[in-house]
């Protein structure tokens, strides 16, 4: 039992590693680190700034646009990377 239960563990913790990995990559992509000169409090405020504007009467409006702006620019990188 105790054997089955570290699996679990394992595959949550991996689980959440590949998703903490992938959300920084799309920081990276944004160019959020760079355009921030990776200073991580600036770059946390942006985060707050964003989380805050959800939790208000706009949300459902921001979520739209925000949506649909990264849609299109995963189509486009998708194109660059089929061009080459």
């Amino acid at each position: 039992m105790a054997r089955t239960d570290m699996r679990e563990w394992q595959v949550q913790r991996r689980e959440r590693t590949r998703q903490l990995i992938e959300l920084g990559g799309l920081v990276v992509k944004a160019g959020l680190v760079e355009l921030a000169d990776d200073d991580r409090a600036t770059l946390y405020g942006a985060f707050l700034t964003v989380a805050a504007k959800l939790r208000g009467e706009d949300r459902e409006q921001a979520l739209v646009l925000w949506k649909r702006k990264g849609k299109r620019a995963f189509e486009a990188d998708q194109g660059l990377t089929n061009e080459l």
